[in-house]
């Protein structure tokens, strides 16, 4: 808290007697809204990118002093007991265009009752003038139980800064709230600590959200403040400057904050400008135009906004490292330091924190490549010592680029990915910058963002991510969400050639043209410079290039016919590829959002690997026929249902209602329950099921059964839309009859929330009871997060067979797609017999083999000119709703 006695007016305007001390007050509180505004103008023209962002925020602050003092003027008499203190945000003197201007009047209870009448004048003076104020009137005593009942209220006074107040009054509002009155240094640390990390909890201890706050997140502003709250009750000083000569904080260490903070505060000031009100969160309505508000512009690598956010991942970053040394040296001030215990002639252990031993460590990059090897795998060690922390800082210019290291580093580094608990080490050389510096294109995408809502982190966080995962692969502990990758990881040759794929699988974004095949470069550089050998390189280097085979495959393609996985198969070649990518593939959807894996994606990826599997032990020059596949899957099936106790001649009368392509492409466990479920009825009945899928969470699986009728499989998916499931898979098949078999694969559209199963099946059973033609979709406001990024609709035609016409649409995701298009083809008079939905974030790719009816009622293709109406009649439907 300011201890200077000085009156601010003196740099406010030249505050004196003026002739607008003569004005009434209206007259008076239109003209401050005009001065306020003639100031809020120049400092939204000072926003430049070069701009000395302290001036500004200064000279805003400076601004609302001088209306503040001249409105106490014009309503305290001179010679009234009262004083006026700017506080929190205010009292630093740094004052955002939308923040609240908090004042606290100090008087005593006397002074307050008798000027009762004047302050009620003076709020409401402010509030005409345009002054958001928070104001509190207290006296030095009231004060002191204020702050102790809240912290938040001593936190803003220790920022104080006198408007209008005399020595003595400044030294009792400092007294009032002095560590013995209120929060003693430690309890007040101790406290403050806990916030922070209870508010880092809120956000996910990561900054790297996609809509992060800029005050509140970790590595946001309110850490640095906290950091100055603690200096002012630990050190009596908010200046973290003046830890330097306390040796609580480093010359660099200061120099990086200050400049992190210019950075958050450049960008807070850009978001309330943009905004036009007080918003903390930069939310995606708002990210593209502070880009370019800021000066940044589109890029071959990368857009201004993306350039603008790594900025921002980049600088929360940097302040949550540092602050959580300095953290720790506060709390070494407070506690004292303990003796260590020796680990090894090189490190040791201080109060649970791993330090070097020698003060002049590391003298090279071997020193610092021994920290890891120390650290790695010791669950006695909770981090890092802060001296340690800070030196390994200072050193990192000493760890070279790999390919400039010395053959001993680089087997150094290779044991270190062999040795206990790899992936733990590579988050501690990431985050501690080590990373970085060995691997140059790693430092490229650190705090990279990617502008859509399919990528929920940064590069450098999802590639952590999916190490992470490949490492829960490894566990003793079993997730039941991963069970076949349990299975999987222990057939594995070599697993830190794995590791390196999900290292480098993404490595390369950001650079133009196709991050596969240019990561697939990097890697065989590193894995040639740290002497894999050249099996084990081409694994790695194949691996990175073909990441996304497999969930392209799984997802946009149907893998129930034989042709898809021999084609797959092929592309995969052996049982060891197959074993990393299904690994690699699993880790990388589950580390990209934490809500993208669901029980359908791991039962697609499970099917795809066990059927490629069969086909390599098969050999690739004797591909699965039709036929073959066909009787496997039956026999298979009619021993389930023998095991349920059904009758063969029964189950044989079943499958024989049932379309041969069933048995070609389903699995045999969902052919067997078809086949159940058509027990009871005839040809011509409708019949419904519904079931969990296994393992999943809200996840159904859907069968229905019915005479083909128009309309039929639009109003099957408005339902489904009403009932707020979203498809993901949808297969027609033809049966005998007349009859259709109808099957969804279904999830939440907004989990937790999901209807039961027997919901499903009685919103469906009436619905075909009914008419068709009535069930529509339901009209949908779009998310508010979905308006930003609008993908202009690619539609194209293809055949798909002798009578069929395969539709594919790409366009923006929203609620109700699906039952819009389809009522689309509903509307058009086409059939649907096959449909694949893929959606990845904003982003829909859906894939529909439809079918239209000739003169002589059979199906047929779509000519040119149906094509063209289909395409137009889809282009106004989607357009309408993105309006």
């Amino acid at each position: 808290m300011s201890a200077s006695g000085a009156d601010p007016a003196a740099d406010a305007a030249g505050i004196g007697v003026t002739a607008a001390d003569q004005l009434d007050d209206a007259a008076w509180a239109a003209a401050s809204r005009e001065a306020l505004q003639a100031a809020d103008a120049a400092m939204a023209r000072g926003l430049e990118p070069q701009a000395d962002i302290d001036r500004v925020l200064t000279a805003r602050a400076r601004a609302a002093d001088a209306r503040v003092i001249e409105a106490w003027r014009r309503c305290i008499p001179a010679d009234a007991p009262l004083a006026l203190f700017a506080v929190g945000g205010y009292g630093r003197g740094d004052l955002f265009p939308h923040s609240d201007i908090d004042v606290l009047v100090l008087a005593d209870v006397d002074a307050q009752v008798e000027h009762a009448d004047a302050l009620a004048r003076l709020f409401a003076l402010w509030w005409d003038a345009g002054l958001t104020v928070g104001h509190a009137v207290r006296s030095p005593a009231q004060c002191t139980d204020a702050a102790i009942a809240d912290l938040t209220v001593l936190t803003a006074v220790l920022e104080a800064r006198p408007l209008v107040a005399d020595e003595s009054t400044i030294r009792a509002l400092q007294d009032a709230v002095a560590p013995q009155r209120a929060w003693p240094a430690r309890e007040f640390f101790e406290a403050k600590r806990d916030e922070l990390r209870a508010r880092h909890a809120r956000y996910g201890d990561t900054a790297d959200n996609l809509e992060p706050n800029l005050k509140e997140g970790p590595g946001g502003l309110r850490d640095l403040q906290t950091l100055q709250w603690m200096a002012l009750r630990l050190f009596g000083t908010g200046d973290l400057g003046a830890l330097v000569a306390l040796g609580q904080l480093g010359s660099d260490e200061h120099a990086t904050l200050e400049r992190q903070r210019v950075c958050l505060s450049r960008l807070r000031l850009g978001l309330h400008l943009v905004a036009g009100k007080r918003e903390e969160r930069l939310r995606f309505d708002y990210q593209k135009a502070l880009a370019a508000r800021l000066g940044h512009v589109d890029a071959a690598d990368g857009l201004a906004v993306e350039q603008m956010m790594q900025g921002f991942y980049r600088a929360a970053a940097l302040v949550q490292r540092i602050g959580e040394r300095v953290l720790q040296r506060f709390e070494e001030q407070i506690e004292g330091e303990a003796p260590p215990a020796p680990i090894d002639a090189s490190f040791e252990r201080r109060r649970g924190y791993l330090a070097a031993r020698d003060v002049d460590w590391p003298r090279d990059a071997q020193d610092v490549f021994a920290l890891f090897s120390t650290w790695a795998g010791r669950d006695d060690v909770r981090g890092l010592h802060s001296q340690t922390a800070r030196a390994l800082a200072e050193a990192l210019p000493q760890v070279p680029p790999y390919e400039a290291a010395p053959a001993e580093l680089r087997a150094r580094f290779m044991r270190l990915l062999r040795g206990p608990e790899p992936v733990a080490t590579l988050t501690r050389m990431a985050r501690l910058g080590v990373l970085g510096r060995w691997i140059p294109a790693f430092a490229n995408v650190s705090g990279r963002m990617q502008f859509d809502l399919f990528h929920v982190y940064t590069v450098d966080q999802h590639t952590l991510a999916v190490l992470r995962n490949l490492a829960s692969f490894a566990s003793g502990v079993r997730d039941e969400r991963f069970a076949l990758a349990h299975t999987v990881w222990p057939k594995l040759r070599k697993p830190e050639l794995l590791l390196l794929a999900g290292l480098f699988h993404d490595i390369a974004k950001g650079r133009g043209g196709d991050h596969s095949e240019l990561g697939a470069v990097d890697a065989r550089e590193f894995c040639v410079a740290h002497a894999l050998t050249d099996g084990d390189a081409a694994l790695v280097e194949w691996l990175v290039r073909k990441h996304l085979l497999m969930s392209v495959t799984a997802q946009k393609q149907d893998i129930g016919d034989p042709d898809v996985i021999h084609r797959f198969a092929v592309a995969v070649a052996d049982r060891e590829r197959l074993d990393h990518l299904y690994l690699l593939t699993c880790a990388d959807i589950a580390g990209t959002s934490p809500k993208l894996w669901n029980a359908w994606k791991d039962r697609l990826l499970a099917d795809l690997y066990t059927s490629t599997r069969l086909a390599l032990r098969r050999g690739l020059e004797n591909p699965v026929a039709a036929h073959e596949r066909s009787a496997e899957t039956r026999a298979a099936a009619a021993a389930m249902l023998d095991a349920l106790g059904m009758p063969a001649g029964q189950v044989e009368a079943l499958f024989l209602r049932m379309p041969e392509i069933a048995f070609q492409r389903g699995r045999a466990d969902q052919v067997a329950w078809l086949a159940a479920s058509l027990r009871g009825t005839m040809p011509g009945d409708a019949r419904v099921r519904v079931r969990p899928l296994a393992g999943s969470t809200g996840a159904l699986e859907v069968f229905v059964h019915s005479p083909d009728r128009d309309g039929l499989f639009a109003a099957i998916v408005a339902t489904l839309d009403r009932a707020g499931l979203a498809i993901q898979q949808a297969r027609v098949l033809d049966g005998p009859h007349g009859a259709v078999f109808d099957t969804f694969e279904v999830v939440p559209a907004q989990p937790p929330i999901a209807p039961s199963a027997e919901d499903v099946e009685r919103r469906l059973t009436e619905a075909l009871a009914g008419d068709l033609d009535a069930v529509r979709p339901t009209r949908r406001t779009q998310p508010r997060h979905l308006r930003h990024f609008r993908i202009a609709p690619q539609i194209g035609f293809c055949a798909a067979g002798p009578d069929r016409t395969l539709l594919s649409l790409v366009c923006t995701d929203r609620p109700g797609l699906l039952a819009d298009v389809t009522q689309v083809l509903r509307d058009q008079s086409l059939s649907v017999h096959d449909a694949r939905i893929a959606t990845f974030g904003e982003r829909a790719e859906d894939v529909f083999q439809i079918t239209c009816t000739d003169a002589d009622g059979s199906r047929c293709p779509l000519d040119a000119d149906r094509q063209a109406t289909l395409r137009e009649a889809l282009l106004v439907s989607l357009d309408g709703e993105n309006r």
